[in-house]
């Protein structure tokens, strides 16, 4: 178990973006009436088959960007409920691009810069969304860095992404905070040396594989008291 001294030796937080920092579903709920009582299966497996597809294209050594996986799985799901509407496929990709952050979101990222903390994303993401994420989010002031698998052509969690931040950020794993709300990321961060907030915003369960988490909570408010930091009036 992580212990104070651990933590004292943080220079870094970096977070995942798609369902840690910003809401995947989002995109589906700003189109929820043009997909009715279908919308939460449809948001769903579009998000299980974007991840699904990760890691076989990984496995298969055929690399696309995750714009493009992102469209295939939605084009999955789309078909998968019998739904044959480009326009509404085209709408759903560009809400995509300007997803909602979840509310602690700017106020955590805030607090940490003012701490002095280096601040990163760590994404699947291809940098162009990542930027209309970002910006979109109003949380561009606070980051470091939006490091994406894009320059390396493979997904998480191959090692080799998680060696970005270190590379990047010019810190050993053990100086490094990472934060996701998948369980696989955060097991696969745990792995590679980072210590792991696993930010459990839906109750899931424990995956078995190597690495642990050192950490566990709702959102990412837990991070603040971790790191013994004050939340910011409002934040």
């Amino acid at each position: 178990m992580t212990d104070s001294a651990d933590i004292k030796s943080i220079k870094a937080c970096v977070f995942d973006a798609y369902g840690t920092l910003f809401d995947v579903h989002s995109a589906v709920g700003k189109h929820k009436q043009r997909l009715g009582k279908r919308g939460h299966e449809v948001s769903a497996m579009w998000r299980t088959k974007q991840l699904e597809y990760t890691w076989l294209r990984s496995l298969m050594g055929d690399y696309v960007d995750f714009w493009q996986v992102t469209s295939d799985a939605l084009e999955y799901a789309l078909d998968s409920h019998d739904i044959s509407d480009n326009i509404l496929h085209e709408d759903l990709m560009q809400a995509y691009l300007n997803l909602s952050a979840y509310d602690e979101v700017p106020g955590v990222l805030e607090t940490l810069k003012h701490a002095g903390y280096k601040t990163a994303i760590l994404s699947n993401g291809e940098p162009s969304m990542l930027a209309s994420a970002v910006t979109g989010a109003g949380i561009d002031s606070w980051l470091d860095e939006s490091l994406s698998v894009h320059e390396l052509k493979i997904f998480k969690p191959d090692p080799r992404v998680y060696q970005l931040v270190t590379d990047h950020l010019n810190v050993k794993p053990e100086e490094v905070l990472f934060q996701s709300s998948n369980a696989w990321d955060a097991a696969g961060a745990a792995y590679f040396g980072f210590k792991v907030l696993w930010v459990n915003r839906f109750d899931q369960r424990a995956e078995r594989l190597p690495g642990t988490p050192d950490f566990e909570a709702k959102d990412l408010n837990r991070l603040l008291e971790i790191l013994g930091l004050q939340k910011k009036s409002g934040a």
